[in-house]
């Protein structure tokens, strides 16, 4: 091993831990898309920690630790009766889209 190499190994070592690594979640996009069946009062919302923000026709958010259908029934909580809702990329179909929009006030 050449000295320059042994001088630089720990400034070396030490850029290498502190180069943020970009994963694969980043490039994902949202995880619940949320379309409410009348326009929104607000552009974002908050239910139980989870950031709703709307973008073009849906409201989008990042995964959040409730399961699926209580997602969806905290946003129509918020944003009124939903046309349409998808977690993960799968759309809740028209059964389950009518529970949650009972919940909508």
């Amino acid at each position: 091993m050449s000295s320059t190499f042994r001088a630089a190994a720990p400034f070396l070592a030490t850029a290498l831990l502190l180069t943020p690594v970009v994963g694969h979640a980043a490039d994902a996009g949202p995880y619940y898309v949320a379309t409410p069946a009348a326009a929104p009062a607000q552009q974002m919302l908050i239910t139980s920690g989870t950031v709703w923000k709307w973008r073009d026709t849906a409201f989008t958010a990042s995964k959040g630790p409730q399961r699926e259908n209580i997602m969806c029934e905290m946003i129509v909580q918020h944003a009124g009766k939903l046309s349409a809702f998808s977690a993960g990329g799968k759309v809740f179909d028209d059964a389950a889209l009518t529970k949650c929009n009972a919940h909508a006030k």
